[in-house]
């Protein structure tokens, strides 16, 4: 801690660290972005077109999938993927608590009910043991998110799938870029793996998601819930074709299209991933380095960080050990303009969940892993000097709280 401890708290009045915020997320968009979306603009197709299909083939490339279908958004991707699982009324879904909203929300449209299990204490995501207990002659599927972008465990998830016959959807919206154990790319894994390319993401279509699939009919399945219902595919039709104009629909599908404009944005950004992987590696390592010397502070367990693309670096506070509130911690932060975030409020305390009847201490290691997290920067926009002085206000946070300022 050295020369901080005696530097007095924005907060309190004294010098932010930093003079203007640092988001905890933002894009970066350069020339060749830029230049990719613009001859998007002057071609034929804005959407439907090729545009879409070469990012769709670009992300088989990036995650081992055989198939991939583009979609408008993360939320489109999950609920495209629960509907292609089959999930109906009655059916449960299993999801980890630690997420936002629409990981659960995806069980919700279809007629599902969502079942929260609880969190590994150490690395944030789903506890498969946990997962086992909440397993009922309803359960259809589980949703189990790479937290932050720290893969589940997938072997252990899958030998639950397996043994009780569950559809395995794993929620990446974090992980794009990340390996599972043994090497294998995030997408290639569960049954169906569904993407987020949110501007906070490692890589951006403005908004857009895309859901992943080996098995040649779950794939059939989300590319005819995501277009209508609608196929033009003659193998598919259920009477005689009546010529070139002819389309029939199957289901009740979606218009979860992603247009040519996010898609080619998304192509131009896919060559840049290992880029992008290494720079967001390099500040995680600044970070777990720095944190290692503060007690008080610990990050998130990542057991093979060189394999991790990391969306979100959280860290959890000793908040009875400083004396102090997680809100004392979060706006002391956000006035040395670190723009600390927190993620997530357990799902199930939402107001909306509380109204449908779930028990706000049904998952303990969720409520205390909520109680005592801040969410800090991580962009490729991010300096090293930037990098530093989130470090540095960490630091002279926990050294004032430990002189006993901590108060609100």
């Amino acid at each position: 801690m050295g020369g901080l401890t005696k530097e007095k708290l924005a907060i309190c009045g004294g010098k932010p660290v930093c003079a203007e915020l640092l988001s905890y997320g933002h894009q970066l968009i350069e020339d060749d972005n830029v230049a990719a979306v613009e001859a998007v603009l002057r071609s034929d197709h804005l959407t439907c077109g090729p545009a879409t299909e070469a990012f769709e083939e670009a992300l088989r490339g990036v995650t081992g999938a055989e198939h991939v279908t583009a979609v408008a958004n993360g939320t489109a991707a999950l609920h495209v993927a629960c509907l292609a699982a089959g999930v109906g009324p009655g059916d449960e879904v299993i999801v980890s608590p630690i997420t936002f909203a629409a990981s659960a929300n995806c069980a919700l449209y279809c007629g599902g009910t969502p079942v929260f299990a609880d969190i590994d204490p150490q690395t944030w995501n789903v506890d498969p043991a946990s997962v086992r207990e909440r397993v009922t002659e309803r359960t259809k599927a589980v949703v189990a998110v790479d937290f932050g972008g720290v893969p589940v465990d997938a072997a252990a998830i899958r030998e639950i799938c397996d043994e009780f016959n569950l559809v395995f959807i794993e929620d990446a919206a974090h992980s794009l870029g990340s390996l599972h154990a043994g090497g294998r790319p995030v997408g290639s894994v569960a049954d169906l793996t569904c993407l987020s390319f949110h501007p906070v993401k490692t890589v951006t279509t403005g908004e857009g998601g895309a859901v992943c699939a080996n098995d040649p009919e779950l794939a059939r399945r989300v590319l005819l819930f995501a277009k209508h219902g609608i196929t033009r595919d003659r193998a598919l039709m259920r009477r005689p074709d009546e010529g070139g104009w002819y389309y029939e629909q199957l289901e009740l599908g979606y218009n979860y299209r992603m247009s040519d404009v996010q898609a080619a944005l998304g192509t131009s950004q896919l060559r840049r991933l290992p880029e992008f992987s290494r720079r967001r590696r390099e500040i995680v390592s600044f970070y777990d380095e720095a944190f290692a010397g503060i007690p008080e502070v610990t990050p998130q367990l990542d057991l093979d960080p060189r394999a991790t693309t990391r969306h979100l670096y959280c860290v959890r506070f000793d908040l009875e050990v400083l004396n102090t509130t997680r809100r004392f911690v979060y706006d002391a932060l956000r006035a040395e303009n670190i723009g600390v975030n927190v993620h997530y409020l357990p799902v199930y305390r939402l107001p909306y969940y509380q109204d449908l009847g779930y028990d706000p201490g049904c998952c303990p290691e969720a409520n205390r892993y909520y109680e005592e997290v801040v969410t800090l920067p991580l962009h490729c926009r991010l300096t090293d000097e930037d990098v530093a002085d989130v470090v540095h206000a960490v630091e002279k946070v926990v050294a004032a709280c430990r002189r006993g300022e901590g108060g609100e």
